[in-house]
């Protein structure tokens, strides 16, 4: 990319910790991503680097897919670790009970949609010689919302936590700031309107899931990109993780109400909903003994 079209190129908002959720929620709206600095502090980073950095390195680089295209999607040199909340104690503990993460779900989905939930959440390990992501839009993955264009409800909303640095060189995540206006979400733009969410590690960007994105190219011959995914979405949709059939009971019953919650052990209840995901009309909780 030439540098006069890199100068021409929108700036990521930026904000903190101390930033209203609500003044986040709009700028990601807005801009189609912001930039949160130091939403982990340095101890958490370094925590839940060490909880994963076992199971990460008993799990092979590339695809578990055997369709060609998803296996690119995922990329060759690229980990993906799921389940995270039985994996990392800080994650589950800290990440998932977190006011300003619970604030800014509340402040993107309670106007609209009323209840949200976690979708998954992902350790994605770009590794040296990744070729970069193909662009999408993470609302692809329901259909009709992509067929609705910038008129659909929010589906889906992605948080990314940094626990490297992101850098240009090391595959920091892309993006086309404005594409969640388009007319026709079935384009998808081309690498050379991206910008890079360029991160210290403990820093997080939240884009919106009609913003057309993708990983960047790890040109590096010695740099792992790791960042933590948690997407969050509307709960009338169904997650990507099944956490009620993979969680051990033994540890959702140590997890705040609202955090069994958002990962399906209680039950939801979407604007003009009575209430979804119960047991006999009533709270699943009541049914596990919650």
């Amino acid at each position: 990319m030439s540098s006069s079209l890199r100068e021409s190129l929108p700036s990521l908002p930026i904000a903190t910790r101390s930033t209203p959720a609500e003044e986040i929620a709009a700028l990601s709206d807005q801009a189609g991503a912001v930039i949160i600095r130091g939403f982990l502090t340095p101890e958490q980073v370094t925590r839940i680097n060490e909880e994963l950095d076992a199971p990460l390195a008993a799990l092979n680089a590339g695809s578990k897919h055997d369709h060609e295209l998803i296996a690119e999607f995922h990329g060759y040199q690229t980990k993906r670790l799921t389940n995270l909340i039985t994996l990392s104690k800080t994650f589950r503990e800290e990440v998932l009970d977190d006011d300003l993460f619970h604030a800014v779900g509340h402040a993107l989905y309670a106007p609209e949609c009323g209840d949200w939930w976690l979708t998954t959440a992902q350790l994605i390990e770009i590794g040296p010689g990744n070729r970069a992501q193909m662009l999408h839009r993470d609302s692809m993955q329901y259909a009709p919302f992509v067929a609705q264009n910038r008129h659909a409800p929010r589906a889906i909303t992605n948080l990314m936590l940094a626990l490297t640095d992101f850098t240009e060189e090391n595959g920091a995540t892309r993006m086309i700031p404005g594409s969640q206006d388009w007319d026709d979400f079935d384009e998808v733009g081309t690498p050379e309107m991206t910008i890079a969410a360029v991160l210290k590690a403990g820093d997080a960007v939240l884009f919106g899931g009609k913003v057309v994105h993708g990983g960047g190219a790890n040109v590096t011959t010695d740099q792992y990109r790791r960042g933590l995914t948690i997407p969050m979405q509307a709960s009338i949709l169904t997650p990507e993780e099944a956490y009620p059939l993979i969680v051990p009971f033994e540890v959702v019953r140590t997890l705040s109400p609202r955090v069994q919650k958002i990962i399906g052990f209680r039950s939801q209840y979407p604007a003009g909903s009575p209430g979804l995901w119960q047991h006999n009309y009533a709270d699943l909780a009541d049914y596990l003994e919650l």
